[in-house]
């Protein structure tokens, strides 16, 4: 099966979040893993999150621990994806020595964008309905779960958008809403069911709450404790996320 378009590209503009697969497949730990790669116990969380939810099948199998981490490693695409990282790499110093000038390269990383969205989730346009100036795209993700996108027309015109276009659906942590599993959600708003996997308390703010799906794509989400303890959520627990529409973004390979 090939990769999808989108993990592709980040595999080749993003080459040390896939190195994070080698590490994960020698050490067997997200904690050793991330010292390894030179990076945060967090910071490789949200690498392994990205790549998960960017693939059609999640590329890292992981058991929660304790709070030094949990055991992992590389399912059977994750092991197909690093090898076509190492195949790449070979690649990659052909295309540096092909390089006319520096300058050619710095040309290049300024056209890729990158987004402060926590949320980066796959999936393909299966319906377009007009909504006067508005779009309401309809996007299925891995394993049938599906969103909506409020976009305009416009964007819906710019960014070429027809059924069956890969699409990376956009949303900032703080834009999700958490509610109890029985939780009533606002009418018209998005509404996934997942379990909480991990909530990582901050010095002072909300504290971030990873959730995982059923398709094995995760998302982020930032809660204040004391709403958290209102509602009865915590790890492991069963949790109803909201959003609306009009708080996705939507993009496109350029």
């Amino acid at each position: 099966m090939p990769l999808p378009t989108l993990l592709t590209q980040h595999i080749v503009r993003r080459p040390q979040r896939i190195a994070l697969l080698q590490h994960i497949a020698e050490q067997g730990s997200i904690t050793r893993a991330a010292k390894s790669a030179g990076l945060s116990y967090k910071a490789a969380w949200d690498a392994i999150d990205e790549l998960n939810n960017l693939a059609q099948k999640p590329l890292v199998e992981r058991s929660v621990g304790g709070k030094g981490g949990g055991g992992a490693r590389l399912s059977s695409e994750g092991e197909r994806v690093l090898r076509l990282y190492q195949k790449l790499q070979v690649l990659q110093a052909q295309v540096l020595e092909a390089a006319e000038e520096a300058s050619d390269l710095d040309l290049l990383g300024r056209l890729m964008l990158r987004t402060s969205a926590r949320n980066q989730l796959h999936g393909k346009v299966m319906a377009i309905e007009s909504q006067g100036r508005n779009d309401l795209i309809r996007l299925e993700l891995a394993a049938g779960l599906t969103i909506d996108a409020q976009i305009t027309h416009d964007s819906t015109l710019r960014l070429e958008l027809e059924n069956g276009t890969e699409v990376v659906a956009l949303i900032k942590a703080g834009w999700l809403d958490l509610l109890d599993i029985h939780g009533v959600v606002t009418p018209g708003h998005n509404d996934l069911t997942g379990i909480i996997e991990e909530i990582l308390d901050a010095e002072d703010g909300p504290s971030e709450v990873r959730i995982g799906l059923p398709n094995g794509q995760t998302l982020c989400a930032l809660a204040e404790p004391l709403h958290l303890r209102t509602l009865g959520l915590s790890t492991d627990k069963a949790v109803r996320v909201q959003f609306a529409p009009s708080n996705v973004l939507l993009g496109t390979p350029l």
